[in-house]
């Protein structure tokens, strides 16, 4: 499984890449794999200021539904359209064209973000 370095990942099975005061979020590799085929990403957050740990949206697969929690706190600057037509791209490329929202950061990064090492170490990768 791929864990890119650069990442910063969850416990919820979320990744964070971090530029500037900017992050962009989206699931895991093994996230995706664990949902299946994802038929529907539903995010209608954007504009709001959503604090670290609390909901902001979902992610349908054919056999689950299940809440996408916010690593940091930030506000949901974009959400990436083109999953409403293709949400089969975080299955995809779940690192790349897979991406979900693009946050501009609120005040210090969580302590619990994990690295690379620490999240393979946690899925038993």
């Amino acid at each position: 499984m791929n864990f890119p370095q650069e990442l910063k990942y969850t416990k919820d099975h979320e990744w964070v890449k971090i530029e500037g005061d900017i992050a962009t979020i989206g699931v895991t590799e093994f996230a995706q794999k664990e949902l299946g085929d994802i038929v529907y990403v539903e995010v209608e957050t954007v504009g709001d200021t959503i604090e670290a740990g609390e909901v902001f949206g979902t992610v349908e697969a054919v056999k689950t539904v299940s809440d996408l929690f916010m690593p940091l706190t930030g506000e949901i600057l974009e959400f990436n359209e083109e999953l409403e037509s293709a949400p089969e791209l975080v299955n995809e490329s779940p690192y790349g064209t897979g991406w979900m929202v693009k946050v501009k950061i609120v005040g210090d990064l969580p302590e619990d973000l994990l690295d690379a090492a620490e999240y393979a170490e946690l899925v038993g990768a």
